[in-house]
């Protein structure tokens, strides 16, 4: 087998299948369709009934909005407090952030110049020398007899 089909079976046995989303939409239009059926059946037995419920459903969706209004204002008021947060605390934070990042990348330019680069060249030198006598010399570990 190649990678694709196997690729496409994994993910298959992963995703939902094909049998439960039709019955779900299916589901929810019987419901939907006894729905309607019902507020027309009530519609043309019962009037008044019908024009009670109509009554309440409008003072639940009256109330209803009340709440999302109320809803929106608690969300609107945490927005704008994000914001000011966000201006007045995270902002200078993150300026003296990128001011310390420039302070020790000139520090770490320093101790480059001023420290390492005169120590490998000493090192460099010591090497080249420790070289240089062992060339002229011999090598004073093999001098040894033991």
């Amino acid at each position: 087998m190649n990678t694709d089909t196997t690729n496409y079976q994994a993910n298959r046995k992963k995703a939902v299948p094909t049998l439960y989303v039709v019955l779900g939409v299916v589901g929810i239009l019987l419901l939907v369709g006894l729905f309607i059926w019902g507020i027309l059946w009530l519609a043309s037995h019962s009037g008044p009934q019908l024009e009670a419920i109509r009554d309440i459903v409008i003072i639940a969706l009256a109330l209803e909005s009340c709440i999302f209004g109320v809803a929106f204002i608690l969300l609107l008021i945490m927005v704008i407090r994000l914001i000011n947060m966000i201006e007045f605390e995270v902002k200078p934070i993150l300026q003296k952030t990128n001011e310390t990042v420039g302070t020790i990348r000139g520090t770490t330019q320093f101790v480059s110049q001023n420290v390492v680069k005169p120590v490998t060249k000493a090192s460099s030198y010591m090497a080249g020398i420790r070289r240089g006598l062992t060339v002229l010399l011999g090598n004073p570990r093999r001098n040894l007899h033991d």
